[in-house]
């Protein structure tokens, strides 16, 4: 009862400004990355290891805005790092994809994000993704914030290969415990228990290659874990994020965490809250379809090239 007094106390106090509320969240994002993912099926020392992890932190460590009002918002990233070159396809894939602004308006569950993929651009329509939020007990004091937990499943997109791991890994177990979600709230194969019966090393002899892509797989199903502000009332958040009642401070999706370190409320200057325009339009449907084949066209040179990752 405790949890719920505070929070109708602070929906209490928003309602006064929210009619026009706006303002800026800063987030930064922090991926755990599991390197013997991307080994080939080769063991990999602590050097090689070393460098797969610098080269991964050019890619999934970045600082994000998130410009705001009641109804729209636009997200995007703040400073653009200089991604590697090396590392097989799985690192080429990473290099050539280069998202821009991402605008969602949730009052009219539009969405549209410019994406440069492979020197194209393409600006990809959508509707806001619905996910079925539980409210949590559980509150924390995220900087002058009171925040509140809420947790949904999200189905992954199939070629969000941020969310990959090793499929041995999924095989033995290692992602789920007794037919629940695992300890990094993702579900098995089965979406259960991952086939706990088979060993990390019957399905390793079996399953690994050369190709690095071959030993990885993205799940079907994420647990989604928001810590939610209500003195900032706003249904917003970082990235499709929204949905919840008050502004998202923390997120954590498979092994990535997005935590604000700073919101301007009411900025003088700020970006305008308008849907991109740039690259030529598709559905989210359609973009997955080109990823997937441009996907299946590299790993198709790889396997040509005996596994080099595309070195003469």
């Amino acid at each position: 009862m405790k949890m719920y007094s505070i929070l109708a106390a602070l929906l209490f106090t928003a309602v006064s400004f929210a009619q026009n509320i706006s303002g800026q969240a800063f987030y930064e994002s922090k991926t755990t990355v599991d390197p013997d993912a991307f080994g080939g099926g080769r063991e990999m020392n602590e050097d090689m290891k070393k460098r797969v992890m610098e080269m991964m932190k050019s890619y999934l460590e970045k600082t994000y805005i998130l410009t705001f009002n009641n109804k729209e918002s636009i997200y995007k990233e703040e400073v653009k790092l200089e991604a590697g070159q090396s590392g097989g396809p799985f690192a080429m894939m990473m290099s050539s994809y280069t998202p821009g602004a991402q605008y969602k308006n949730i009052e009219t569950k539009r969405m549209v994000e410019e994406n440069e993929f492979f020197g194209k651009e393409f600006l990809v329509t959508d509707s806001v993704p619905s996910l079925d939020w539980k409210l949590e007990k559980e509150s924390k004091q995220i900087g002058q914030y009171v925040a509140f937990k809420a947790t949904a499943i999200k189905k992954v997109d199939p070629n969000d290969y941020s969310m990959a791991r090793p499929k041995r890994d999924a095989k033995n177990g290692k992602d789920g415990e007794d037919g629940k979600k695992g300890k990094n709230g993702i579900l098995g194969t089965d979406g259960k228990s991952g086939e706990p019966g088979k060993s990390g090393d019957e399905v390793a002899t079996k399953e690994e290659s050369d190709d690095p892509m071959d030993n990885i797989e993205v799940p079907k199903e994420v647990l989604v874990t928001a810590w939610y502000t209500p003195q900032v009332p706003v249904g917003q958040g970082p990235g499709e994020y929204s949905g919840l009642p008050g502004l998202i401070l923390e997120l954590n999706v498979y092994r990535t965490t997005l935590l604000c370190s700073k919101i301007v409320m009411n900025p003088k200057e700020a970006d305008k809250i308008e849907a991109p325009t740039k690259g030529k339009e598709v559905t989210r449907e359609e973009y997955r379809k080109i990823v997937k084949e441009k996907t299946d066209e590299m790993r198709e040179n790889f396997r040509g090239r005996g596994g080099r990752g595309g070195r003469g």
